[in-house]
């Protein structure tokens, strides 16, 4: 095995999720939950990929956002600010929100009521 010959994987593309998270205030364990609850609910081809992208400067203190990318050609969508919305997630609204632009007709069972 040459990993020369390793081709790196396209950080995004449609149907993909980007979670930003404030790692001083030790958010790690939230957001890796919250990434492995949306690929068990969302399983490939639904989501292609889940970034989770750690920050610690000054300015992104508290932070906790998702943003999804439907398609190629438009931007990235916030699903979630923690700050705009007072809280973090509950992931029942989190996947319905994300449902509702990838998978609009798709039930989420005991998620929906």
């Amino acid at each position: 095995m040459d990993p020369s010959t390793f081709v790196a994987p396209t950080p995004t593309g449609p149907h993909s999720i980007i979670l930003e998270f404030c790692d001083r205030c030790r958010w790690l364990h939230r957001a890796t939950w919250t990434s492995t609850e949306l690929f068990l609910t969302f399983p490939p081809p639904a989501l292609k990929s889940i970034t989770i992208i750690p920050l610690t400067s000054e300015d992104t203190a508290g932070r906790f956002r998702i943003w999804l990318t439907v398609n190629e050609e438009s931007s990235p969508i916030l699903v979630w600010d923690r700050k705009v919305e007072g809280k973090f997630p509950e992931l029942k609204d989190l996947k319905q929100r994300i449902r509702d632009h990838i998978q609009p007709d798709r039930s989420l069972g005991h998620s929906d009521k």
